[in-house]
């Protein structure tokens, strides 16, 4: 079993994973099931809420953000890879898609 020890400690709150409208609907819709963030947010077997609906967080990988497939991006809530990278380097001015840079990825599902 894993634990919160297997990993470094959270960078921020639970509560801040999901943030986006868009993306918030797209939990809760089922077409979002992974959220890539710089840091940890949750641990696997963590619970949080968007909208008064649960999810559990299910797995916490450490990628790059080359190992992006199509898939990836679309468990993210995109159309495909583009969509996604184009938004993230609008959001944030100054960086450089790095295939080499690591993020943190937090799968989760619905719990019903």
């Amino acid at each position: 079993m894993t634990t919160s020890d297997d990993y470094p400690e959270k960078t921020c709150s639970i509560d801040r994973l999901i943030r986006h409208e868009k993306l918030v609907e797209a939990a809760i819709e089922g077409r979002k099931t992974e959220q890539r963030r710089d840091g940890i947010y949750g641990y696997p077997g963590e619970i949080f809420e968007l909208e008064g609906i649960a999810f559990e967080i299910i797995g916490l990988t450490h990628d790059r953000l080359g190992d992006m497939t199509e898939a990836s991006a679309q468990a993210e809530g995109y159309a495909n890879l583009d969509d996604y990278r184009d938004l993230i380097l609008r959001m944030h001015r100054g960086m450089e898609w790095d295939l080499e840079h690591r993020v943190w990825v937090h799968r989760f599902r619905r719990i019903e």
